[in-house]
């Protein structure tokens, strides 16, 4: 039997927490954990530690949160671990050259896509938005490129019609620990066969920006169904009526032809609201009216009266 590895795990988000948890359950000792700076949230904008940073310490696991990772200093800390591996999901930050090469087994990441598709930093939004019928997540050895390096092993997982991107994520965290123990297993054997991947197939996976939630209703609802998976729950689907932002969840497509003008609000009851689309209906099931929290439409037309007949902007 190999002898456990020394494993410096670097990853910031909760994506990343079930795969350090698989690693503290493993034979293989976690050395230390690096991770980003605690960040404030929500509207009290209070200071919290990330997902990865509480679990280390509950485990007591060193944390190390440095503003830079291409310092000697920074460097010569993690070389004095002296790591068999390092381990990297969702990090956020582009390793040096000389930090990929410290370990004898290098360094692997877990991406939340089958490479080389969805490259960058949002792989699973893309995917949904994109309306994919297929995801998964892909254990690869890091170089110095934006997810460019040899895959090593990847996990294929079904996308579900009603999965967001909220949902998807947590499958595919969970799918990723499995893959990571897996792929660490025949790394040790020396079974592992690192493959490179071909760029001409290449895509990329842009940061989400806001103003992607902002419907457009002339499309179809199928697309439209894609989206508002696709930013559920951040930043999330959004139309206006009377200067009233509403946003959208939990969309269905209700097949039909479209005799209103695209973005009418054709109807609200305790099974949603029907908005007329280029093409198609698209039944929403959850509603969040601005200043108010997200709910079922049931709730949320029991506080208010819905404007049918009028449109979304």
């Amino acid at each position: 039997m190999s002898s456990p590895l020394r494993i410096v795990f670097m990853g910031t988000p909760l994506f990343a927490q079930p795969s350090l948890q698989a690693l503290l359950a493993s034979p293989d000792q976690v050395v230390a954990v690096v991770c980003r700076a605690d960040a404030h949230q929500g509207r009290g904008r209070k200071c919290c530690a990330p997902p990865v940073k509480t679990l280390a310490e509950q485990h007591g696991i060193p944390v190390l949160q440095p503003d830079t990772i291409r310092s000697d200093d920074f460097f010569d800390t993690i070389r004095a671990f002296q790591p068999d591996l390092i381990v990297v999901i969702a990090y956020g930050r582009i390793l040096p050259s000389r930090l990929l090469r410290l370990p004898r087994f290098g360094t692997i990441n877990v991406h939340g896509s089958l490479l080389p598709k969805y490259r960058g930093a949002a792989p699973i939004q893309r995917a949904l938005i994109n309306g994919e019928a297929e995801t998964g997540v892909t254990i690869m050895q890091m170089d110095e490129g934006i997810d460019t390096g040899d895959i090593l092993l990847p996990a294929r997982l079904p996308i579900s019609k009603d999965d967001t991107s909220g949902s998807l994520a947590d499958k595919l965290a969970q799918l990723g620990s499995e893959a990571l123990l897996e792929a660490i297993a025949q790394l040790k054997e020396g079974q592992l066969q690192a493959v490179k991947q071909e760029d001409a197939q290449a895509t990329y996976a842009l940061l989400l920006e806001k103003e992607e939630g902002h419907l457009d209703w002339t499309k179809p609802a199928a697309e439209l169904h894609c989206l508002i998976r696709g930013l559920d729950p951040w930043p999330s689907a959004y139309g206006f009526i009377d200067n009233r932002r509403f946003r959208f969840f939990q969309p269905k497509v209700v097949r039909g032809e479209v005799k209103e003008e695209p973005g009418t609000l054709c109807r609200a009851d305790r099974f949603g609201v029907l908005v007329a689309t280029g093409k198609d209906y698209l039944l929403i099931r959850e509603i969040q009216p601005e200043g108010k929290k997200r709910m079922c439409v049931q709730a949320c037309i029991c506080g208010m009266k819905l404007p049918v007949g009028e449109q979304f902007s």
